[in-house]
This record gives C-alpha cells, sequence and structure tokens, in this order.
C-alpha cells in the first residue's frame, strides 16, 4: 500500500503548499513545477497536474506571474508539442487576471507555445481560445487576446483567416480605451502575417480608425503602427496612406502624440524613404524642435543628427541649423543636454566650412552651460568634431573652454572634467595630451578639495593604462615624485596613493627601482597620518614586488613602523596580506612596552582593521571601556553601522 502511494506524494506536496498561508511557500511550489512533473511522468502531469493548476484561483499576482512563467517552457513536461494543448487552459485563465504583468507573462507563454504548435493543433485548440478571449465579457480577456492573433493567422484557412480580422477590427473599435490600445500596440505584429491584398483594405482601415481615436493614448500607440505598416507596403502606398498620418499626428493636440512622433522620427523616415522625407517631412521636424513642450523638444532634439543624415547639406543648413541654435539656449536644461549628446554628430554631415562657420560658436556655448551634463555630453563626442576640422583647429577653437572648465571654481565642474580626461586623451591622442592637458593633470594632484585629488590620482592610472608604463614613465612618474617633498602633508598623502594605483599599471620592475624607495623614505615623515599611509601602500605593494624585496625593504619598514609611539600604527601593522611573510603578531611582539601603565586594571587591545580608527574615534565611550566584553562585542555592531 506505501508503494502505491508513494507516487502521489509529490502532488500532495504541491496541493498542499499552494493552499498554505505563507506566500513564498507557494512560491516555491510553483518554481518546482517541473520537478514535480518529471516525478509525475507525462501522463500523469497531463491528467492531473495540469488540471489542477487551471482550477487554482490563488489571489496572489506573484504566484500568477510565476505560474504563468512557468507553463511556457512546460511542453517537454506534457509529453512534447502532440500534447501542448493542453498548457492552454490554465494560461487562458490566467489572460483573464486583472493584474497587466501576469496577463502580460501569460500571452508571452501562449506565444511560445502557439510557435511551438503544429497547424491542426492551432487550428482545433489555439484559435478557440483567442476566438473566446476577443470575446469575453470583461476587458482584460479582450486586452490580452490582441497579443496572440499573428500567433493563430498564419495557420488558419481562409474562412477562419477573414473571421479573426473581422474580429480584430472589432476589437479596435471596443468601448473600452484599454482594449483598442492593446490593438493598436499589436496591430504591426498582426499586420506582418496578412496578405497583401487584405493589408490595404482591412488593415489600413483599421488602422485610419486608430489615428482618429478620441483617446490620445490609443493614438499614440498608431503612431508605432506607422513605421511597422510602412515597412511592409509598397512604397508608393506608403506616401499615400502613412505620410498624411505622419503630418497630421505632427500637429496633434496632444503632446504625448507629437512626443512619439519625434521620438520615432527617423524610423518614419526610413518608411516613407529619403526622397518624401525630404519634401513633406522637414517641415513636421522643424515645427516639432519649435514645440512648445519641453518633452517634445526633447526627443526631436535627439534625433537631429539622424535626421540631418537623411537630408542634403544645404537643407540640414538652411531649415535645421537655424532650429539647434535656438535649442542650445533653450530655456530647459534637458533639452540642451539631449541636443549637446548628439550635435557633434553633424560635424561630418555639415561638412569642415559650414562646421567651423556654424557648428563651433554653438559648441562653444554648450561648453559654457551651467548645466554639467551639457558640457559634459559635448567633450564626451570631441573626436566627431576632430576627424573632421582636425586637431589644430580644435585646439585653438575648444581646448580653451575645456580648460577654463577644469579651472572652474566650482569643484563638481572640476572633478566632472577629470573623468572625462582619459577619455579626451585616447581621442585626441598622445601628442595632444602632452602639449595641452599633462600639466592640468599634475595641477590636481595639489587641489584644496579630496574629492578631486583622489579623482586625480585614480586619473593618472587610467592614462598609465591608455598610453602604456613606457610613457607613463617619462611624463607621469617623474613629476608624481617630485610632489613627495610637498610642505603640505595632505598633498604628500595623495601621492602616496597614486603611487599604489599606478604600481600595478608600472609592473615590478618600475614598481622597485622608482616607487618603493620614495615609499619607504616616506616612513620617516614626521606626520603620524603619512606613516600611516606607508603601511598601507606597502600592504598593496607586496604582491607586486619580488619575494626577496619583501624581505629586504618592505620587513625592516613595517618593523620600524611598528615601533612608533602612534597607536594607530600599532594596530595596523599586524593586518598585513598573507603574501607578507612577517608573522601577524612580529611587530606588536618586538615592540617595548615603555608605556607607564593606568592606576586601574588595564585589558590588552583587540587587533582591529586599520580603516576602523577614524570611524571609532567618534565612539569614545565604546573606546573608554575598561570591560573586554563591552568592546569585543561592540566594535563589530559599529563596523555594520
Amino acid at each position: 500500500m506505501a508503494m502505491m502511494d508513494e507516487p502521489l506524494y509529490p502532488i500532495a506536496i504541491l496541493i498542499d503548499e499552494l493552499k498554505n498561508e505563507d506566500i513564498q511557500l507557494r512560491l516555491n511550489s510553483i518554481r518546482r513545477l517541473s520537478t514535480i512533473a518529471r516525478a509525475l511522468g507525462e501522463e500523469r502531469t497531463r491528467k492531473e497536474l495540469i488540471p489542477f493548476l487551471s482550477e487554482n484561483n490563488d489571489d496572489e499576482d506573484e504566484v500568477l506571474l510565476a505560474m504563468a512563467e512557468e507553463l511556457g517552457v512546460f511542453i517537454p513536461y506534457v509529453g512534447g508539442v502532440e500534447h501542448a494543448h493542453v498548457l492552454l487552459p490554465p494560461l487562458e485563465t490566467l489572460c483573464t487576471v486583472e493584474e497587466t504583468c501576469v496577463r502580460d507573462k501569460a500571452v508571452e507563454s501562449l506565444c511560445r507555445i502557439g510557435a511551438q504548435m503544429k497547424e491542426n493543433d492551432i487550428v482545433d485548440w489555439f484559435i478557440p481560445v483567442v476566438k473566446r478571449l476577443a470575446a469575453g465579457e470583461w476587458f482584460t480577456s479582450r486586452v490580452s487576446s490582441c497579443g496572440i492573433f499573428h500567433i493563430a493567422y498564419p495557420s488558419a484557412p481562409d474562412q477562419l483567416k477573414s473571421e479573426l480580422r473581422t474580429i480584430y477590427g472589432q476589437l479596435c473599435q471596443d468601448d473600452m480605451p484599454m482594449v483598442r490600445r492593446a490593438a493598436a500596440s499589436n496591430l504591426g505584429k498582426f499586420a506582418a502575417t496578412i496578405e497583401q491584398s487584405h493589408l490595404k483594405t482591412e488593415i489600413m482601415s483599421i488602422f485610419d480608425d486608430l489615428t482618429k481615436d478620441d483617446q490620445d493614448s490609443v493614438r499614440l500607440l498608431a503612431v508605432e503602427g506607422c513605421a511597422a505598416l510602412g515597412k511592409l507596403l509598397e512604397p508608393q502606398d506608403c506616401v499615400t496612406h502613412i505620410l498624411p498620418v505622419i503630418v497630421s499626428f505632427s500637429q496633434d493636440k496632444s503632446w504625448r502624440v507629437r512626443y512619439m512622433v519625434a521620438n520615432q522620427l527617423y524610423e518614419l523616415c526610413e518608411s516613407v524613404g529619403p526622397e518624401h522625407s525630404r519634401e513633406h517631412l522637414v517641415p513636421a521636424y522643424v515645427r516639432l524642435l519649435r514645440d512648445n513642450e519641453a518633452e517634445v523638444r526633447i526627443a526631436a532634439a535627439g534625433k537631429v543628427t539622424k535626421f540631418c543624415r537623411i537630408l542634403s547639406p544645404q537643407l540640414a543648413i538652411q531649415h535645421i541649423l537655424p532650429c539647434v541654435k535656438e535649442l542650445s539656449s533653450d530655456s530647459s536644461q534637458h533639452v540642451r543636454s539631449a541636443l549637446a549628446s548628439v550635435i557633434m554628430g553633424m560635424a561630418p554631415v555639415l561638412g569642415k566650412d559650414a562646421t567651423i562657420e556654424q557648428l563651433l560658436p554653438i559648441f562653444l556655448s554648450l561648453l559654457k552651460d551651467e548645466f554639467p551634463d551639457v558640457r559634459l555630453n559635448i567633450i564626451s563626442k570631441l573626436d566627431q568634431v576632430n576627424q573632421v576640422i582636425g586637431i589644430d583647429l580644435l585646439s585653438q577653437s575648444l581646448l580653451p573652454a575645456i580648460v577654463e572648465l577644469a579651472e572652474d571654481r566650482h569643484w563638481r565642474v572640476r572633478l566632472a572634467i577629470i573623468e572625462y580626461i582619459p577619455l579626451l586623451a585616447s581621442q585626441l591622442g598622445v601628442g595632444f595630451f602632452d602639449d595641452k592637458l599633462g600639466a592640468l593633470c599634475m595641477q590636481w594632484l595639489e587641489d584644496k578639495v579630496f574629492s578631486i585629488r583622489d579623482a586625480a590620482a585614480n586619473n593618472l592610472k587610467r592614462l598609465a593604462e591608455e598610453f602604456g608604463p613606457e610613457w607613463a614613465m617619462q611624463h607621469i612618474i617623474p613629476q608624481v615624485l617630485e610632489k613627495i617633498n610637498n610642505p603640505h602633508y595632505l598633498y604628500r598623502m595623495t601621492i602616496l596613493q597614486a603611487i599604489s594605483l599606478l604600481a600595478p599599471v608600472m609592473g615590478s620592475e618600475i614598481t622597485c627601482q622608482k616607487l618603493l624607495l620614495v615609499v619607504i623614505n616616506s616612513s620617516k615623515d614626521r606626520v603620524p597620518n603619512i606613516k600611516f599611509n606607508v603601511a598601507k601602500v606597502l600592504q598593496a605593494l607586496v604582491p607586486i614586488l619580488d619575494q626577496s624585496v619583501v624581505e629586504k625593504t618592505v620587513k625592516p619598514c613595517l618593523v620600524e613602523l611598528s615601533e612608533d609611539p602612534d597607536v594607530d600604527l600599532d594596530l595596523l601593522t599586524p593586518h598585513r596580506p598573507e603574501a607578507t611573510p612577517l608573522p601577524r603578531t612580529v611587530a606588536l611582539s618586538r615592540r617595548p612596552r615603555t608605556r607607564t601603565p593606568a592606576k586601574e586594571t588595564r585589558h590588552p587591545r583587540l587587533p582591529l582593521h586599520p580603516f576602523l580608527f577614524c570611524f571609532l574615534r567618534l565612539h569614545p565611550k565604546l573606546l573608554s571601556s575598561t570591560t573586554p566584553q563591552i568592546r569585543r562585542y561592540a566594535f563589530p555592531r559599529v563596523l555594520l553601522l
């Protein structure tokens, strides 16, 4: 009896967990459907598991979403494509739920299953599902049906095809705007499966109705249909049916429709062809560039370079460039930012003369914009202008503005320029960098703001990676090492940080010959913070150096630091990487305990992580506790804060 009941155990677990109040247990059960199906076998999965799922009316969207996702890949567990139709009932139920993400996932799974089904099965099983969903009383089922017509239509006989086209036309005129939106959104996919003769008549009639819909949410989705249908129609038919719709939409009363046109204008131009775009769409695009709504101008400005590629340079200069000049001083910073991200691409389109005369003043204006993203978008695309006007003219016109930004009084502006220096270096070349930008990189190492100095050190590392160790040895290392004698200890700390970052790039040989000696000498600095950072730099250098160098040079230096009277160094030096041959307690064991003990009983200090000290100084009560249990349990919790 026990042997007979054993196969029922997996399905019993599933049923129990699906009815559990804990949503996590129900989710785990659904995600184990494939495992349970393998245990049950194909036949029992079809006869027991799938019917149970069809009847499952769980009200938790997370569970239903997981079920819709699992059923989409369930064909192998029900016996293959021949039995794929048994998966349709539970997915049909999921297509009617109220939660949008569940319906979308169910439709996706239905499309995946329908694409694998045989034609006869689609006619017998899949198309009835489409018709039932399309005729559903609740709008959710009708919304879901719009997404699966393109799967059912190709396999249907002629009579059913006509019926499906009629049903889809009815959905496009549904009373509920949500249904019409779904129909408009999926019209392109459905039209791609329809014969050319019906495309020009029935589908274009449906499309015309959608473009005149009262709801702007429907019309804006019809814009996507313009691009999709334009690729299916003949060029002449496209000009007749699609072009007037695009021009009309560019003047639509709803800004969201105009935004959609501006956002997809290039794709729409590809649909109607470059010749008709030059003739009919240039005025429409100019209107979009000068639209009252900033969102529309943002979308239109982002397509200015692509649109200019369709036009001749003369048309671009005559019609588009005046609008670009207006946008460069637009009241919305986001419009200027969108323009700055693409305007550099206009240089190859307009040519050298027009770029020098027309575009360079706009570039300079955007480079001086008060909004950082505008300036950075210009800087990140300088290579496109360099290819057109040459490095000499570029350095004369734009570089002074970049240098001015690099010395801006606002530190965040300087920081943004530093982050783009490696990109500029790679675009403009090593020779140009050495002449114009090299001095700036060294100047930032002595900035008054720590974030600038930190970024400058990282910038040197990226430059060394870009141009190679040999270039860095000639142009970076000597100037960096000279600054180690700066009177201000904060600048000396920055140099130590730069050395630790450059060492992995420069390699073991240069590190031993040039960098290590500077670090060792800094261990005798009069400022404890410098010695503290020397220990951390040595810790970073150990994996790079040879073992013999570590023994002869690094180890004596660390031993000397461990004997320093500063408490931070005492606690830091035991924490060296495992590659260091020194034992973890050698420094503490060699240090003479010369301090006068306090009257109360003092407990031995726990070894702490070096980066904890600055934080712990903010917690004097924890540090001053004489109870070891308090310190032992407090320190890890302080770290977690």
